[in-house]
């Protein structure tokens, strides 16, 4: 059956409840129901629904918000001019579809088995990261590489490197190009267009969620992405880094800094975990400009000197990172597909179209 929302006033401090931002976001959540989840507090761009649970399963509801009917309605009752918002009325008489509590928690047990996978997936894809950035920072930082016993330490202008090691200005080991300037598209009517909050967050490129842009064929060339290619920020959040691992049809937007390799003596792997290292990472921030929106232009951008180890030692960390990495783009690719198949199945189990009794439930079953 069909319905319109029946909830409380926004309570100041809130500890069990359904979030819905009613601004343009269009976000929601679910509020933990663990004994340890403290109280807190939300602003006037929020609006709670404390669920009856007797007749309402909380995550259906939250999958619901998610749907294209409770969307669609929101994006049609958008007031305001320069701050897009919906009325608190608006959005209390928003629809919704409420079949039985049984097949509400049979839905909504569908749809949590593909996020339970999707986010044991990311903690699998975190402890990736962890793992090479700890190999980086013991082999480059601290100098524990495999050998290092037999190694002794010299002087150089970065202070005691190990003895066959040498110095290099960054600027003379790549080439620099700035992006490509463009409006974003969700409809694939280009290459895929990768912008700085596509790198500033995690230390992969999540393709699935980078939008796409419109270019013609004879820039296309010019802002093509490859393989290997690291990208640097270099407005609002400069330093920041990502690196292209794999083959994909995408550009990069004119806020990113391109570092093409030129010198065989460094690797993009090696390159990309330099500059999420804390040196490089404190260079740009002190070398940055800017009061209210720091920046940084190339020549600052690789304005820094780096040390570089023999070829048979970087060889063997990129043989390490690159295995490491593989599996984490593996299990990023899974939950790209995890996703799709989420979204497919979303729309047609929320409005009934698809009869939950044929579905499979477990995350064994999703896995096939």
């Amino acid at each position: 059956m069909f319905c319109t929302f029946r909830v409380k006033k926004t309570p100041l401090t809130i500890k069990l409840a359904l979030v819905v931002l009613s601004m343009c976001c269009l976000r929601q959540g679910l509020v933990s129901k663990a004994p340890h989840f403290p109280p807190y507090a939300v602003n006037q761009g929020v609006t709670v629904f404390k669920v009856d649970e007797e007749n309402v399963e909380r995550s259906y509801l939250a999958y619901w918000c998610e749907g294209p009917m409770f969307r669609g309605y929101i994006k049609g009752h958008f007031a305001g001019a320069t701050q897009i918002h919906i009325r608190h009325a608006d959005l209390m008489a928003a629809p919704l579809w409420l079949p039985t509590i049984s097949i509400q928690r049979r839905i909504a047990s569908i749809l949590s088995a593909y996020d339970d996978l999707i986010e044991n997936n990311m903690r699998r894809i975190a402890i990736f990261e962890e793992m090479a950035r700890r190999i980086y920072e013991e082999w480059f930082v601290r100098f524990r590489f495999p050998g290092h016993e037999l190694v002794k330490m010299v002087k150089s202008e970065l202070g005691l490197i190990p003895e066959g090691w040498t110095t290099a200005p960054l600027s003379g080991l790549v080439t620099t190009q700035y992006g490509y300037t463009e409006s974003t598209q969700d409809t694939p009517i280009g290459p895929k267009f990768l912008r700085g909050m596509d790198i500033n967050k995690q230390t992969y490129i999540d393709w699935s969620a980078v939008p796409y842009c419109p270019i013609s064929d004879a820039n296309l060339p010019k802002f093509r992405l490859s393989k290997g290619d690291v990208l640097v920020i270099r407005m609002a959040d400069p330093g920041k880094v990502g690196i292209v691992e794999k083959d994909v049809s995408a550009v990069f937007a004119s806020y990113l800094v391109r570092l093409r390799i030129i010198d065989q003596r460094l690797a993009p792997y090696f390159l990309f975990y330099f500059l999420r290292s804390d040196r490089y990472q404190g260079y740009i921030t002190g070398a940055s400009t800017g009061t209210t929106r720091k920046s940084a232009s190339a020549p600052v951008i690789t304005g820094i000197d780096v040390i570089l180890p023999p070829p048979e030692i970087m060889e063997r960390f990129v043989e390490q990172v690159f295995l490491i990495r593989s599996l984490l783009n593996k299990l990023l690719e899974k939950n790209a597909n995890l996703r799709a198949t989420r979204d497919l199945l979303l729309p047609k189990l929320i409005s009934g179209e698809l009869d939950v009794s044929t579905l499979p439930e477990s995350e064994e079953a999703i896995a096939e």
